[in-house]
């Protein structure tokens, strides 16, 4: 599955996360805001839906008690 990760400029306002969820990552057209994230995967830049995005391909594993996006490979 494609990911794209993009800063959340509106952290802490109503619907967008506490001001601690900096990280917008978008799996298709679903939008998950995170805490952190860790990319275990090549990734590159990409502009896409008007903004920069970090842009790579993996399995999305969610550590809910950290807020964290995990990307691994296939295999992981």
């Amino acid at each position: 599955m494609k990911y794209l990760i993009r800063y959340n400029k509106s952290a802490g306002e109503p619907g967008r996360g506490t001001i601690d969820h900096k990280w917008r990552v978008f799996e298709g057209e679903k939008e998950y805001l995170f805490k952190n994230f860790k990319v275990n995967v090549p990734c590159y830049n990409e502009l896409a839906m008007g903004d920069w995005n970090l842009a790579c391909e993996g399995v999305l594993v969610i550590e809910r008690d950290t807020s964290t996006a995990i990307i691994n490979g296939a295999e992981s």
